[in-house]
């Protein structure tokens, strides 16, 4: 009799356990699938306008540092009513230039080698990529922005902030990003990689500057 009792009572325990953990694994895929939802079907995109665009860079190094412009082949920024809900953004590799130097010899050596192996690599990896992934407002038009960078077929989560801002049908981001080159396979003349470069080490980030506009 107690064996039957405790037979049964086994048995409750059990469909109780089961129940618990049915309800957990049902709202565990609720806040997943909410978590990661998508623009809503009132979302509106923003398409980059690559005329009215510009990213600027700026690479450092010990004795100075050097600036150019890249262009942005396309992009889009995504509302959901005045919520930003996501974004992503082209670059064009070959399209590197450096504003900083004059000399026409000079300039050309320091785009050829930003294009080559010890850099870019742009015969190879003509495109480089941004897709946002989360975006969190901070108050205001301010907001955090992470997402997926993809330089040389290498693509690496970071996060940087950004001012975005809505007047009438054009939606325009302004950001600084500060990338880690060595994360991405650039090590040339990086401190972190290689002993007494002296006046000739280069720093491990380079900035960018960006400016998209993007149109209704």
């Amino acid at each position: 009799m107690f064996k039957h009792i405790f037979t049964k009572l086994l048995t409750i325990t059990n469909i109780i356990i089961m129940k618990n953990i049915t309800f957990f694994l049902v709202v565990l895929v609720s806040a997943v699938q909410f978590a990661f939802t998508g623009p809503g079907k009132n979302a509106t995109t923003y398409k980059v306008d690559p005329a009215l665009t510009t990213l600027v860079w700026t690479g450092k190094k010990v004795t100075g540092a050097h600036t150019g412009n890249v262009k942005v082949t396309q992009g889009n920024i995504i509302l959901d009513g005045k919520t930003v809900k996501g974004g992503s953004f082209d670059i064009d590799m070959n399209s590197i230039t450096c504003t900083d130097l004059t000399d026409a010899g000079y300039n050309a050596k320091l785009i050829g080698h930003l294009k080559n192996e010890d850099f870019f690599a742009v015969d190879k990896f003509p495109k480089a990529s941004f897709v946002a992934s989360s975006i969190t407002s901070k108050g205001g038009d301010n907001y955090d922005v992470t997402g997926k960078l993809t330089i040389k077929g290498i693509a690496k989560d970071i996060t940087f902030p950004a001012v975005i801002k809505t007047n009438g049908k054009v939606v325009t981001a302004d950001a600084k990003i500060k990338v880690d080159r060595t994360k991405y396979d650039i090590k040339y003349g990086s401190g972190s990689f290689f002993d007494n470069l002296g006046d000739k080490t280069i720093e491990d980030n380079f900035e960018i500057d960006l400016k998209l506009v993007a149109n209704k």
